[in-house]
């Protein structure tokens, strides 16, 4: 069990490092100008996200709090048992992702989860996002793929 919980847990600290890092740059370079890195597909700019990831759910905050922590409780609770790597991995991408946007919900806010997700990434026609929902949405994704692939 200590090996699941220390893979998932490592990643985990990866992804959240990641994502707090990246996203004091974007506070601190991006907030008054956008950079167009590629143009009409790719700029990195500045967008306090009240939603969830991607923008979705705008005015849902406090609510999108609770549910994150009950999703990390179940996934938590998921390592006690065996699991195949692939799942553990995919466990430590949603929970760094996870904790990621948390923090800033309960650090960036006047209340315990009201704070806004800084998002920077802006690519062609999906809504701004930032490192954490990129794990989150990796780890689903490649969990839907195994799932296919095991059955």
């Amino acid at each position: 069990m200590s090996r699941r919980y220390l893979l998932a847990g490592g990643i985990a600290a990866v992804v959240v490092a990641l994502d707090l890092f990246t996203k004091r740059l974007a506070a601190l370079n991006f907030v008054e100008d956008r950079v167009v890195v590629i143009p009409d597909f790719l700029e990195f700019t500045y967008h306090e996200n009240p939603g969830a990831a991607f923008s979705l759910f705008q005015s849902g905050g406090e609510i999108i709090g609770v549910v994150v922590i009950i999703i990390l409780g179940v996934v938590l609770w998921s390592l006690r048992t065996e699991r195949p790597t692939t799942e553990v991995v995919v466990f430590g991408l949603i929970i760094g992702g996870a904790v990621g946007n948390l923090a800033d919900r309960v650090f960036r806010g006047p209340g315990l989860l009201d704070g806004r997700v800084i998002d920077w990434i802006d690519l062609w026609w999906i809504p701004t996002f930032n490192v954490a929902d990129m794990a989150v949405t990796i780890a689903v994704s490649v969990l839907v793929i195994h799932s296919w692939v095991t059955n």
